[in-house]
């Protein structure tokens, strides 16, 4: 009888046990890091990713249960009916350690399991410690400002300066701290920040695995430190607390070695706090003070720029190790510090992320030793050999080398070679190298700490290959790698299609991209390392397709807030570390091409994410610019910037040729005003709103008088980026009664884009646009329907063209569409195709609150400006255009993976969707007006569509 019993209860039970249609968690974010997050007040909502083996599952409720890892404190949403899986409020109490979970309910009210607990920390508004160093600034006589680049550095006041400059300020040295824990620990959290760059380690075991720690930033404005949970690495007893220090951006000098420009925010520095916790509730915490000692660390030269030196004979074994005899070292000064405001760093860091093997070993003849001595200015050791790794990416070479106490090895590295074959770095900044000395112990792994370049190729001078004759005895290479280091930006996308040049040319814009994705997204990562503004946005729509930005972006908006200058101006780097000024370096200082950026980019993440929160941060940043390009304004036209730079044409690429810089600066100045309306929208502030759109149809009023033919039909000179431009900023399509001759204009965006059209055509369907004008020309063509033309645009080898870069054997995306022009080869600012891969090819759109479609010839159009949020519901409008057989992609969103595979043989076009949980889609079919909205799952659609050649038939 009893049996009987609990098997029916058994049975009754089993409902309320059963789990969410194999609905379970994915992932838990706070603050939109996974792992253990550092957030603040401002940035600490929670969130999680759903999975499912079934089609149509959607949450319905949530429970949350959180803790905390320091007291008692508990807390338990109970079951919160709602369909939000993203920004939940985060109840925590601004403070210390916690651990939470969640569990959801799907549409047939049964809940899930329980997720795994997650931790997060709440970073300190402040925290005590002492600014240690070796030497403090006033001592060291550090010039002040930010003029020294260029030709400027050559100008003998300024040579003197630095000269003055104690060197003890350039030094790396090596702290140390010993402390005791003597009881149970229960809890280790370290907090530090080494300025330029540091490496942190406890009892000999490095923390963390990010490598030019913390991320740059204009450090007075805004210092960031490093969170870490330590308590693995502690032990009951004597603990030793050890830092390295380097120069990084915090102190930039020359040291007879390549730099683009110098700068001193300070010598090297480190503030740093310890907290241990104990079982028994005590605590302990060490701070940075006079009580650490230093001594220099065996890196004997380390410049961003120039390079580094290391003599491994200067190591001091177990330095920062339990046991070591610190006597000789010296006790640390107290220092001045940065004056920037200390924040936690939330982006993610930069990490060694891939390495590359040796694909070729090339050595001289001493004619090609002779020549290439002369075409390097420096003599070059008979010994060196080049080595092809293959892939060219920012970074540096690490290596195993054996020999003889004192020995030297130097490797120089370059992207391109000499007509000798020697590294020529004649482009990106010369002298740049490494030196390595022997401490003669065995095989010696080795890799620079405090600089990277960007580099294919690496000569090594002073040791033979390893099997190779060694008739010096010279030291042996045991083993050689390129290490390719980027931000650890998590990559949450793929594209492949049947066209093998979009296929290669989608690699060669990922290399460069994360080359450049360092601290900042640079222009390039040997030359200048420089934060140059207008590629975020005018690129931004493929990084948001491809990259996890969630903490990446809103670092690079501290950035820029921080670069603004008083009265408004947005400059075109962030950070600002050089001041252009000066005659023929001015025109760089500001542009509204770049200085837009500050305005767009908090609109592209909200359009991403469905966040607002950079929007509501930065309004009065943005705010503040549009009224600054007022000022600059003569009748709502603005004239100044560097416009459609690296326009396309039979001559070398540079300053803007073949569009007036007026009409794409007042452009980018509507661009400005119009975002700022959809800003003022989402904030609330109806009076913004109303001010702003009346100063927009003047704009466009000044805009039509100044820059449109109404003879021609087409704006400034005709080019394309003059049409594509107003084309894409909807400044075209509109009906305006011009006051100079009372004409009234309608439907003159049809007539523009038929120019824009003919003069794709008259140039072979080949582009003449720029950095600025290449993605004002692409989504133009696609938003009116005429990807065939981006596809001829693209689809060849020649120049201008992805193709013509990889006919010549580029591994990344080149500064000029002609690699052989010279200039950077490792820029990323020409990929804008990669919006039109995952838009275009594979349709993958955001879908807006409130949508207007209008008909252009026979083509509906999307000419909303509705707000966006986040993927939560998307469209897939895939467009089969070529030859194109097949397109397979994805993107991974705050929800899930999107995932596209379309197929498009004989006519028949087939559509495979995977649509994650707690998201719909609108599926628009080639050739078709009418969407299908489908929840999550997998899904597959067919129609009837004629291929390419019907169509031109």
């Amino acid at each position: 009888m009893r049996k009987t019993i609990s098997l029916l209860l058994l049975i009754l039970c089993l409902p309320l046990c059963a789990q969410a249609k194999g609905l379970f968690i994915d992932k838990l974010t706070v603050g939109l890091q996974e792992g253990l997050a550092i957030v603040d007040k401002d940035n600490s909502s929670l969130g999680w990713t759903l999975k499912s083996n079934e089609n149509g599952t959607y949450q319905t409720a949530y429970q949350i249960e959180m803790r905390s890892l320091e007291s008692n404190w508990k807390y338990d949403s109970k079951k919160s009916l709602s369909s939000d899986s993203q920004f939940i409020r985060n109840i925590g109490n601004y403070s210390g350690k916690y651990a939470w979970r969640v569990r959801v309910w799907d549409e047939t009210d049964t809940p899930s399991e329980w997720s795994p607990e997650a931790v997060f920390i709440y970073s300190p508004t402040f925290w005590e410690g002492k600014w240690i160093g070796a030497i403090t600034n006033k001592d060291a006589c550090l010039p002040e400002g930010r003029k020294f680049h260029g030709s400027e550095l050559k100008n003998p006041e300024v040579k003197k300066a630095w000269e003055q400059m104690d060197t003890l300020a350039t030094k790396s040295i090596i702290l140390r701290k010993s402390f005791r824990a003597d009881k149970t620990i229960a809890d280790a959290t370290a907090y530090v920040c080494g300025l330029g760059h540091y490496e942190f380690s406890l009892n000999g075991v490095k923390v963390g695995d990010g490598e030019f720690t913390p991320l740059w930033s204009d450090y007075d404005k805004t210092v960031y430190y490093n969170i870490y949970d330590v308590t693995s690495l502690l032990q009951t007893g004597e603990n030793v607390a050890g830092v390295l220090l380097g120069n990084g951006f915090y102190n930039v000098f020359g040291g007879g070695r390549y730099t683009k420009l110098q700068i001193a925010f300070g010598a090297p520095t480190l503030r740093m706090k310890l907290t241990v916790k104990y079982t028994d509730g005590t605590k302990e915490e060490i701070f940075s003070d006079d009580s650490w000692k230093y001594t220099f660390s065996p890196i004997t030269f380390n410049t961003i720029y120039g390079g580094e030196s290391y003599d491994a004979r200067l190591e001091q074994k177990g330095w920062d190790k339990p046991g070591f005899n610190d006597a000789a070292w010296r006790p640390v000064v107290i220092q001045e510090g940065p004056k920037g405001q200390l924040r936690p760093q939330m982006a993610p860091p930069v990490k060694i992320m891939e390495r590359y093997k040796v694909q070729k070993v090339t050595r001289f003849t001493t004619e090609q030793l002779a020549s290439a001595t002369l075409a390097t200015k420096r003599t070059i050791d008979p010994s060196a050999v080049v080595l092809d790794m293959g892939q060219n990416l920012a970074g540096f070479p690490e290596i195993t080398v054996r020999g003889k106490k004192g020995q030297k090895v130097t490797l120089l590295m370059a992207e391109a070679l000499t007509d000798e074959g020697a590294v020529n770095q004649r482009q990106t900044g010369r002298q740049h190298y490494y030196e390595y000395t022997l401490k003669g112990d065995g095989d010696e792994t080795w890799h620079p700490r405090f600089s990277y370049y960007g580099f294919r190729y690496i000569q090594v001078e002073g040791a033979v290959m390893k099997g190779e004759r060694n008739p010096r005895n010279l030291p042996v290479l045991k083993n050689i790698q390129s290490c390719f280091i980027y931000n650890s930006a998590e990559k949450g996308s793929t594209f492949e299609c049947s066209n093998p040049i979009f296929n290669a040319a989608h690699r060669l814009i990922e290399k460069a991209v994360r080359s450049n994705m360092q601290s900042v997204f640079t222009d390039c990562p040997h030359r200048e390392k420089l934060g140059w503004l207008e590629q975020d946005h005018l690129n931004g729509p493929g990084l948001l397709y491809n990259y996890d930005l969630t903490t990446y972006i809103p670092k690079i908006m501290q950035d820029m807030a921080d670069a603004q200058m008083p009265n408004g101006a947005m400059p075109t780097t962030a950070p600002q570390y050089v001041i252009f000024e000066g005659p023929g370096m001015d025109v760089f200082a500001e542009s509204p091409e770049w200085g837009v950026t500050l305005v767009v980019l908090p609109y592209m993440y909200y359009e991403r994410y469905g966040d607002a929160s950079l929007i509501h941060k930065y309004y009065r940043n943005m705010q503040r610019y549009v009224e600054y390009l007022c000022t600059r304004a003569d009748n709502h036209i603005v004239s100044f910037g560097l416009g459609d730079w690296y326009d396309y044409g039979d001559f070398r690429a540079g300053f803007s040729r073949n569009t007036p810089v007026p009409l794409v600066a007042t452009a980018h100045y509507y661009m400005a005003i119009d975002y700022l309306r959809k800003a003022a929208k989402i904030v609330g502030n109806i009076y913004d709103d109303n001010y702003y759109y009346d100063l927009s149809q003047k704009v466009i009023k000044s805009f039509h008088y100044k820059f449109y033919d109404p003879k021609t039909g087409q704006f400034g000179t005709g080019s394309q980026c003059s049409n594509a431009l107003p084309l894409f900023q909807n400044m075209a399509g509109r009906q305006y009664v011009l006051d100079h001759n009372n004409e009234r204009y309608d439907g003159i965006r049809s007539w523009v884009f038929k120019n824009l059209v003919k003069d794709v055509e008259a140039h072979g369907y080949r582009l003449t646009t720029g950095d600025v004008g290449n993605r004002y020309l692409i989504q133009t063509l696609a938003q009116f329907g005429r990807n065939d033309l981006v596809y001829k645009m693209f689809n060849h080898e020649e120049a201008p063209g992805y193709g013509f870069q990889l006919k010549y054997g580029a591994t990344t995306l080149t500064e000029q569409w002609d690699p052989r022009q010279g200039s950077s080869w490792n820029h990323f600012m020409m990929g804008q195709i990669d919006e039109w891969f995952f838009n275009s090819l594979a349709g993958l759109q955001s879908v807006p609150d409130q949508e207007e479609w209008k008909s252009f010839n026979g083509i509906m159009i999307n000419v909303g400006k509705g707000q966006r949020a986040g993927y939560k519901k998307f469209k897939v409008c895939p467009q089969p255009v070529g030859d194109l057989s097949y397109v397979k992609a994805s993107t991974r969103t705050l929800y899930g993976t999107i995932e596209v595979h379309w197929t498009h043989v004989n006519g028949e076009f087939t559509l495979h969707l995977t649509v994650p949980v707690n998201s719909t889609a609108l599926v628009y079919m080639p050739g078709e007006k009418q969407p299908k909205e489908v929840v999550s799952g997998k899904h597959t659609f067919t129609c009837r569509f004629p291929n390419a050649v019907s169509q031109a038939q």
